[in-house]
């Protein structure tokens, strides 16, 4: 395995600070990795340009990279193109849905407007937001009509 593929597989496996269930590669936050003999440098793109998680995840990738004997390690943030629900792998679409987070579906194009958001637990179609701030800033608070359970979206970005 190259330098470049072992760091990205390193990076790729760091949970999220705020959806833990979820890693950084699964979310689409990790944009590239470059390895040039011992300098690794990853670029990330946040959720959002003030994501309050985005120093923990700077810090541990740094700090994962220096253990498997990166010597200097740098990470930059990329804020364009802007991240999107679109970069999230089918993977932590369902780590999402486990953690009990709906997911937001793929879009097929800037046009699609999303009419529902099924129940993560019981897949109903039937929800309604109760409030656009979540349990995170990335996150509405919605309710399952037909099973009466409450759940986070994760938002459209």
């Amino acid at each position: 395995m190259s330098a470049a593929a072992a760091a990205r597989e390193l990076v790729a496996a760091i949970p999220d600070p705020e959806l833990p269930a979820v890693t950084i590669g699964d979310l689409g936050v990790l944009r590239s990795v470059e390895a040039r003999g011992d300098e690794v440098v990853v670029t990330v793109t946040p959720t959002y340009s003030g994501c309050p998680a985005l120093e923990a995840i700077r810090r541990e990738i740094s700090a994962r990279l220096a253990a498997a004997g990166f010597e200097r390690v740098e990470v930059r943030t990329a804020l364009r193109p802007a991240w999107t629900t679109d970069w999230i792998s089918e993977r932590g679409r369902e780590r999402l849905r486990e953690l009990g987070v709906a997911p937001p579906r793929p879009r097929r194009g800037p046009e699609l407007v999303r009419l529902s958001v099924p129940c993560p637990r019981c897949g109903s179609a039937s929800t309604r937001l109760v409030s656009r701030f979540g349990s995170t800033p990335c996150t509405a608070h919605r309710v399952c009509n037909a099973c009466g359970e409450p759940f986070d979206e994760l938002k459209e970005l």
